[in-house]
């Protein structure tokens, strides 16, 4: 009996160390993530600065930093990876919306279509990124320190109130001013007859898209008052069951 009490323990005592060893290379790998996307949209932040104070204008701004811009929103398909092996305790769907949402943005609205390029909304809505993501990653960044500025916290809970809202219409509005170039072009689309037999409007998968945000974007910006409430006002904050 004493020698199987010992395997147990020695068993339970290596599981414990491989549970700790898991834990601090999970933390060590998203510290070195959240720095590193806070200094990419630092980049792009301040050659947006930079653009507009040598140009004095808009004009080929999002052109000057498409590079950057899809490496770093691209990049960030990791965090539904974090989601899914659960070393980031966050709903797979919710991140996966989020992000696969912005890319679609990046690479099948913006950057498909020149002729949008120079949108007040394209502007719009990278000013309301850049500014939400630093505040975003620096935020992980210093919990995952465990030096937390007050600052810092209080921009993650209380800028989104206003910049998500804007960052929405700089969306909705950019998609609505590529409506009339993909109705022209006829791009991504599929005509019958055809040697698959399948028939896909772009067009109006945009419209279907603009619709999404009606039912998607209460459900995100409430989930964020209730986080809201809970990190800077410690109310216990108890989830309806559907």
């Amino acid at each position: 009996m004493a020698s199987s009490e010992e395997d147990g323990t020695v068993e339970e005592k290596e599981n414990n160390n491989k549970k700790r060893t898991k834990s601090t290379l999970a933390t060590a790998w998203l510290t070195f993530y959240n720095i590193a996307m806070t200094a990419g949209w630092l980049v792009l932040a301040i050659a947006m600065m930079r653009f507009y104070v040598q140009k004095g204008t808009h004009k080929g701004l999002y052109r000057s930093i498409a590079r950057t811009l899809k490496f770093f929103q691209t990049f960030a398909l990791v965090e539904v990876g974090h989601c899914a092996i659960g070393i980031v305790r966050t709903s797979v769907i919710v991140t996966g919306v989020q992000v696969c949402s912005r890319i679609f943005m990046v690479w099948f609205i913006t950057n498909s279509i020149r002729q949008i390029q120079n949108e007040e909304s394209v502007i719009l809505f990278l000013v309301v990124w850049t500014v939400t993501e630093v505040t975003r990653y620096s935020y992980y960044t210093f919990k995952l320190l465990n030096h937390l500025p007050y600052f810092i916290k209080w921009a993650r809970y209380n800028f989104f109130i206003v910049l998500y809202p804007l960052g929405v219409a700089g969306e909705l509005l950019t998609i609505y001013a590529a409506l009339p170039f993909v109705r022209r072009s006829g791009m991504y689309s599929m005509r019958l007859p055809n040697k698959y037999n399948v028939s896909f409007d772009y067009y109006y998968c945009l419209i279907v898209v603009m619709l999404s945000y009606i039912p998607l974007f209460p459900q995100l910006y409430f989930h964020m008052l209730r986080q809201r409430r809970k990190v800077l006002h410690g109310e216990v904050i108890v989830e309806k069951d559907d």
